[in-house]
């Protein structure tokens, strides 16, 4: 019997690494999807177009891989198995039906929870102490369908949403490893999501970073480690300029929320305790700050913000 035909639709640091664990275990891989780089968008993860293009595998960056076109393109290459690895747009039931031996996502949580964009932003905002690295058949609905495997991995208290994406990109590659023989012989084990457990959350932009200071102080500190570096920020405004916080931890000094309680170190009041920033940078600032407060003063106040609820649907 000849080796399966194997189509991936991959993007970003799970996905370099999913396919160089394909590559490394000799799987044929005949075409990469992948996306073209945003200009507008810092790049800081490997590219998985340049490992397809050290092994002279085919890429293909179509805006959309669901209209007629593509889908007859994809048609012809004759994939028996198809993966998606942090493919950032939805792959129609056409394409997925083209693969007999089934077509399959790396997700980036311990599903059925945190469906949907962003998982680990999401999962480190909201004080999670666990995620993980979720394989899984794709389906009309978004990371609805059965699991194949699965890693969790730990959420430490002070851990960024970089620093979970780096052991959750190990996680993911450890599962794919684990399964490859069972998905290339096409008996993958399969389980049924409890749908009860299962939440949804959607995209994040730059604007979500906004700080709302009635929130308790460990809420706003999750806030940070999610969306510090590589992501945009979290923010607040003083006298309409834009305040960039990168680093933070809970206190348990006391004031009105948004307010400066002292400058050294800096500590912003919250909905309950406080906020100590340890690293700082306001808006056009070519670098951030640690102990210079640059005429930041005691009973200064921050703008205060209301978020508005989160995205949030159980399916």
């Amino acid at each position: 019997m000849s080796e399966p035909r194997v189509l991936v639709f991959a993007y970003h640091d799970v996905g370099y690494e999913c396919l160089a664990a394909l590559l490394e275990r000799h799987v044929q891989v005949i075409g990469l999807f992948t996306h073209a780089d945003d200009p507008g968008e810092r790049i800081w993860f490997k590219s998985v177009a340049e490992l397809a293009r050290t092994h002279a595998i085919p890429i293909y960056t179509p805006d959309n891989v669901n209209t007629p076109e593509w889908i007859e393109r994809i048609r012809a290459l004759r994939p028996d198995l198809i993966f998606s690895f942090y493919y950032r747009h939805l792959i129609s039931e056409r394409v997925l039906d083209f693969a007999p031996l089934g077509s399959y996502n790396m997700h980036g949580s311990l599903l059925p929870k945190y469906r949907g964009r962003a998982p680990i932003n999401w999962a480190v905002l909201h004080g999670e102490t666990e995620t993980g690295a979720s394989l899984h058949v794709m389906t009309k609905r978004a990371d609805a369908g059965d699991i194949v495997d699965q890693e969790p991995v730990s959420i430490g208290p002070e851990e960024t949403a970089r620093d979970v994406f780096v052991k959750v990109t190990a996680a993911a590659r450890r599962v794919l490893e684990r399964q490859i023989d069972n998905l290339l012989r096409g008996a993958a084990p399969r389980r049924v999501q409890d749908e009860t457990a299962a939440t949804y959350f959607g995209g994040r932009g730059p604007e979500d970073g906004r700080i709302d200071w009635r929130l308790d102080a460990r809420a706003i500190c999750n806030l940070v480690r999610a969306v510090t570096h590589p992501y945009p920020g979290a923010f607040t405004e003083l006298d309409g300029r834009r305040f960039y916080i990168w680093k933070a931890r809970p206190a348990s000094a006391s004031g009105r929320p948004g307010e400066i309680i002292r400058t050294s170190p800096l500590t912003v009041a919250a909905g309950g305790g406080s906020t100590e920033v340890a690293e700082w940078q306001w808006h056009g600032d070519p670098a951030p700050h640690g102990d210079d407060t640059h005429g930041l003063r005691p009973r200064m106040a921050f703008a205060v913000y209301a978020a508005p609820a989160q995205e949030s649907a159980q399916r």
